[in-house]
């Protein structure tokens, strides 16, 4: 009878856990879908609220913490340079508690990376030199954690695509670099529908760019 107890209370626990995560991917693939359209800092704050809700929820989760700080960086990009600094330093927080749930994760690499490159945008002449520094630096442990990594090389390519030919960038340079990361974009298979996928637009169009 003790057995019988015991099992009953396994299925049920097993189930509620199923249920529970099932409402965990429906919600964060409704967001997704909102945030892969968003266009503006608006949308993207809208984003923002809504990973921000889930993850409350849902505080042992990495990815809601990781696609908030996607949204701030991309905030970052939009706003006055003035508020750069605000969204990464939000981001880097974002970032690290991500990566205390998922330890030796690319794609928290990758977005502490951009994370550092978005800082240059203040003032490419007095900034250029150590953020671009950190940024690849990041950017290697990415591609060392995983070398299949899409958005490793998309922001590879996009930081050579920025970079003055005189410092060792340009259309030339980043565009093998873009091609590889199509490439591997073509190839890739995320972990599931709700881990990272983004940036495969983003490649071809800059792409597209360094062949003109």
């Amino acid at each position: 009878m003790k057995k019988t107890i015991v099992l009953l209370a396994f299925l049920l626990a097993a189930g509620i856990s199923q249920a529970q995560d099932k409402k965990f991917t429906a919600a964060m693939e409704k967001q997704l879908a909102a945030m892969d359209s968003s266009k503006t800092k608006e949308q993207f704050q809208a984003s923002f609220n809504a990973f921000e809700r889930i993850g409350n929820a849902e505080k042992n989760e990495w990815l809601p913490k990781y696609y908030m700080a996607f949204c701030s960086l991309m905030m970052g990009y939009m706003d006055d340079t003035r508020k750069t600094d605000d969204y990464c330093d939000k981001a880097d927080q974002l970032l690290a508690l991500a990566d205390s749930l998922s330890p030796n994760n690319s794609e928290i690499y990758a977005l502490r990376s951009m994370s550092a490159s978005a800082r240059i945008r203040v003032s490419p002449m007095t900034r250029g030199a150590k953020y671009g520094q950190e940024s690849g630096v990041l950017l290697a442990k990415a591609k060392e954690l995983d070398a299949s990594n899409p958005r490793v090389y998309l922001l590879e390519g996009q930081g050579l695509f920025y970079t003055p030919p005189a410092f060792g960038g340009g259309k030339d340079k980043a565009q093998p670099v873009l091609e590889d990361a199509v490439k591997k974009y073509e190839a890739f298979r995320p972990a599931s529908s709700i881990h990272p996928a983004w940036g495969l637009p983003r490649a071809k169009k800059m792409l597209e760019e360094c062949r003109k």
